[in-house]
Protein backbone atom coordinates (compact mmCIF):
# COMPACT_ATOMS: atom_id res chain seq x y z
CA UNK A 1 0.00 0.00 0.00
CA UNK A 2 1.63 3.17 -0.59
CA UNK A 3 2.63 5.20 1.70
CA UNK A 4 0.06 8.91 1.80
CA UNK A 5 2.29 11.80 1.03
CA UNK A 6 1.18 14.02 4.02
CA UNK A 7 2.72 11.42 6.09
CA UNK A 8 5.95 11.19 5.21
CA UNK A 9 6.62 14.56 6.53
CA UNK A 10 5.70 12.89 9.51
CA UNK A 11 7.02 9.51 9.43
CA UNK A 12 10.47 11.45 8.62
CA UNK A 13 9.78 14.00 11.97
CA UNK A 14 8.99 10.82 13.84
CA UNK A 15 12.01 8.39 12.41
CA UNK A 16 14.17 11.63 13.66
CA UNK A 17 13.10 11.96 17.04
CA UNK A 18 13.83 8.35 17.08
CA UNK A 19 17.17 8.71 15.82
CA UNK A 20 17.91 11.05 18.28
CA UNK A 21 17.00 9.14 20.94
CA UNK A 22 19.08 5.94 20.11
CA UNK A 23 21.86 8.85 19.50
CA UNK A 24 21.30 9.81 23.33
CA UNK A 25 21.38 6.91 24.52
CA UNK A 26 24.74 5.52 22.80
CA UNK A 27 26.10 8.85 24.00
CA UNK A 28 25.19 8.13 27.83
CA UNK A 29 26.56 5.14 28.01
CA UNK A 30 29.91 5.86 26.91
CA UNK A 31 30.15 4.56 23.39
CA UNK A 32 30.84 7.93 22.06
CA UNK A 33 33.85 6.72 20.23
CA UNK A 34 32.05 3.78 19.08
CA UNK A 35 30.07 3.47 15.78
CA UNK A 36 26.04 3.63 15.42
CA UNK A 37 24.48 0.55 16.79
CA UNK A 38 22.20 -1.39 14.84
CA UNK A 39 19.23 0.30 15.80
CA UNK A 40 20.58 3.68 15.00
CA UNK A 41 21.55 2.27 11.74
CA UNK A 42 18.66 1.13 10.97
CA UNK A 43 17.41 4.26 11.70
CA UNK A 44 19.54 6.33 9.57
CA UNK A 45 19.03 4.29 6.53
CA UNK A 46 14.72 3.99 7.19
CA UNK A 47 14.77 8.07 7.37
CA UNK A 48 17.33 8.04 4.12
CA UNK A 49 14.81 6.16 1.82
CA UNK A 50 11.78 8.41 3.36
CA UNK A 51 13.32 11.60 2.34
CA UNK A 52 14.46 9.87 -0.96
CA UNK A 53 10.55 9.18 -1.33
CA UNK A 54 9.69 12.72 -0.27
CA UNK A 55 12.43 13.87 -2.93
CA UNK A 56 10.62 11.54 -5.92
CA UNK A 57 7.03 12.84 -4.81
CA UNK A 58 7.96 16.30 -5.14
CA UNK A 59 9.69 15.75 -8.18
CA UNK A 60 7.07 14.17 -9.91
CA UNK A 61 4.14 16.58 -8.53
CA UNK A 62 6.35 19.54 -10.20
CA UNK A 63 5.87 18.17 -13.91
CA UNK A 64 3.10 19.30 -16.05
CA UNK A 65 -0.17 17.56 -15.89
CA UNK A 66 -2.69 17.37 -18.84
CA UNK A 67 -5.22 19.76 -18.41
CA UNK A 68 -9.50 18.54 -18.85
CA UNK A 69 -9.26 19.72 -22.19
CA UNK A 70 -6.04 18.35 -23.52
CA UNK A 71 -7.66 15.05 -21.76
CA UNK A 72 -10.47 15.20 -23.95
CA UNK A 73 -9.12 15.71 -26.97
CA UNK A 74 -6.90 13.36 -26.97
CA UNK A 75 -9.67 10.74 -25.91
CA UNK A 76 -12.47 11.71 -27.78
CA UNK A 77 -12.78 10.83 -31.47
CA UNK A 78 -16.12 11.08 -33.04
CA UNK A 79 -16.78 7.74 -34.74
CA UNK A 80 -18.26 8.29 -38.56
CA UNK A 81 -21.47 7.24 -39.03
CA UNK A 82 -22.29 4.10 -40.72
CA UNK A 83 -25.24 4.79 -43.07
CA UNK A 84 -26.74 8.33 -44.04
CA UNK A 85 -29.83 9.60 -42.84
CA UNK A 86 -32.55 8.77 -45.25
CA UNK A 87 -34.35 11.77 -46.58
CA UNK A 88 -38.17 12.10 -46.52
CA UNK A 89 -40.05 13.16 -49.74
CA UNK A 90 -41.07 16.77 -49.73
CA UNK A 91 -45.04 17.13 -49.95
CA UNK A 92 -46.48 19.53 -52.67
CA UNK A 93 -47.81 22.64 -51.48
CA UNK A 94 -51.70 21.45 -52.14
CA UNK A 95 -51.46 18.67 -49.97
CA UNK A 96 -49.98 20.96 -46.93
CA UNK A 97 -52.63 21.99 -44.59
CA UNK A 98 -53.25 26.00 -45.08
CA UNK A 99 -52.59 27.79 -42.16
CA UNK A 100 -56.16 29.88 -40.03
CA UNK A 101 -56.71 33.25 -40.81
CA UNK A 102 -55.53 35.37 -37.81
CA UNK A 103 -58.49 36.80 -35.99
CA UNK A 104 -58.09 40.11 -34.12
CA UNK A 105 -58.44 40.55 -30.74
CA UNK A 106 -62.32 41.83 -31.21
CA UNK A 107 -63.23 39.85 -33.27
CA UNK A 108 -62.08 36.98 -30.24
CA UNK A 109 -64.10 38.56 -28.06
CA UNK A 110 -67.18 38.83 -29.95
CA UNK A 111 -66.81 34.74 -30.52
CA UNK A 112 -66.79 34.32 -27.34
CA UNK A 113 -69.41 36.52 -26.35
CA UNK A 114 -71.58 34.89 -29.07
CA UNK A 115 -70.76 31.21 -27.71
CA UNK A 116 -72.15 32.42 -24.00
CA UNK A 117 -74.91 33.73 -24.80
CA UNK A 118 -75.85 30.96 -27.16
CA UNK A 119 -75.23 28.82 -23.92
CA UNK A 120 -77.38 31.07 -21.88
CA UNK A 121 -80.45 31.17 -24.13
CA UNK A 122 -80.29 27.57 -24.82
CA UNK A 123 -82.54 25.26 -22.56
CA UNK A 124 -80.71 23.32 -19.51
CA UNK A 125 -80.73 19.12 -19.69
CA UNK A 126 -82.14 17.72 -16.23
CA UNK A 127 -79.90 16.07 -14.09
CA UNK A 128 -80.08 12.24 -14.31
Amino acid sequence: MPIRTATLTKRISANGQALHRAMMSRMETGGADQGPSEAESALIEERRLLKQERDKRKAQALQPRPSAVDRLVRTHHPQAKDKPKVRKETKDAADTKKAKPHKSRAEKHATKAATLDAARRSPKKPAK
